[in-house]
């Protein structure tokens, strides 16, 4: 079988390295198995891209459609093109694709074109926001996708209302998470964690990128200093995401508790979670791992695609508002950080599954 495995932007980087680990794994035991590793350059700057690639000992990519940025029209028109060529160059058994981003759609809409099968990794997974390219992403990759690999049962679930055939949804657990653990034992302090001196629970960290919260400048002063009165006595970790630190321009801003830092590797980015005493977030995957870790989290958006992090994990969604966020932070401060669990086959072994399962076919 030859797999062509399709990553584009940071979360998918994460996703993609124990599925290559798996692969690898059966070529030991004597598998008949391939895989050509195409990077479709969505994410293209060093700090979001090659950083993952070196730590998580990826293999260098077999090809860089380096499509780099634009519109969303522009950016997935030009994955199509680019990967039609890749594909006809380089032709292939199966095209696997992981998560939500443009490149999961663009590639899987022209793997299906090709007469290819598509395998789909954390498929099912919805927030019912139409306003979300994501949500759209992850609506058409499903439609086409003939191999559905889930992360939870409730995202299969949604899979069966959609009318995909129950014998093609494969409940598989979560690749994110057999990256945290494949790791765990080699997060690395990061180069300033003695210079703000940092210690484990005195500092929060803070990631926000979604347009919600971070595509008008003044509110999203009024929610940085919101944040950052909050925190009281603790110090506030921004890595900074480029799509924010572009809106923010020149503005000179005074924070109490808000430290600006560079985006960061996973490595050192894990060991600031792991150590710290909450999270503030609207990203999707950082709930997934706070949960895991057992560290608060909670989600500057109104909606979830992952539920299971708040229903058995440490997640609590907060909606936009800097309103809500003091409430329920105070509510966290007065009554401590909530019992969370984790969820059903998050142990690390989903990349074997899926490989398992791609073998049998």
């Amino acid at each position: 079988m030859k797999i062509t495995i399709v990553a584009g932007a940071r979360p998918n980087f994460i996703k993609i390295a124990p599925i290559i680990k798996a692969i690898e794994k059966k070529q030991n035991e004597g598998a008949e198995v391939s895989f050509r590793l195409v990077h479709t350059g969505q994410h293209y700057d060093k700090k979001l891209s090659d950083t993952f690639f070196e730590e998580l000992n990826i293999p260098k990519p077999n090809s860089n459609l380096e499509v780099k940025s634009g519109s969303q029209a522009e950016q997935t028109g030009a994955i199509m093109v680019a990967f039609e060529k890749e594909i006809q160059q380089n032709p292939s058994d199966l095209v696997l694709v992981v998560g939500d981003v443009n490149s999961t759609m663009a590639c899987a809409i022209v793997a299906k074109k090709q007469n290819l099968k598509v395998a789909h990794v954390e498929a099912g997974i919805r927030s019912g926001d139409m306003t979300m390219p994501e949500e759209i992403n992850r609506i058409v990759t499903d439609s086409i996708t003939d191999f559905f690999f889930t992360t939870s049962i409730t995202a299969s679930i949604n899979l069966l209302k959609y009318g995909v055939d129950a014998s093609n949804i494969h409940f598989v657990g979560n690749v994110m998470i057999d990256t945290l653990y494949q790791n765990l034992d080699r997060i690395l302090e990061p180069v300033f964690w003695k210079e703000f001196q940092l210690k484990t629970g005195n500092y929060i960290i803070l990631t926000l990128h979604r347009p919600s919260n971070v595509d008008e400048e003044q509110s999203l002063i009024q929610l940085l200093q919101g944040i950052d009165k909050l925190a009281g006595n603790k110090k506030v970790i921004f890595p900074i995401h480029p799509r924010t630190k572009a809106i923010l321009g020149e503005t000179n801003l005074i924070f109490k508790n808000i430290l600006f830092v560079e985006p960061q590797g996973y490595l050192n980015f894990m060991y600031l979670i792991k150590n710290s005493f909450a999270v503030i977030t609207d990203s999707g995957g950082i709930s997934e791992e706070t949960t895991v870790l057992g560290i608060p989290c909670f989600t500057m958006r109104n909606n979830t695609e992952r539920p299971e992090t708040q229903s058995i994990g440490t997640n609590t969604l907060v909606g936009t508002s800097i309103e809500n966020l003091e409430k329920l932070f105070v509510d966290f401060l007065r009554n401590g950080k909530q019992k969370g669990g984790i969820p059903e086959l998050w142990d690390g072994k989903a990349s074997e599954r899926i490989i398992e399962i791609l073998l049998k076919k």
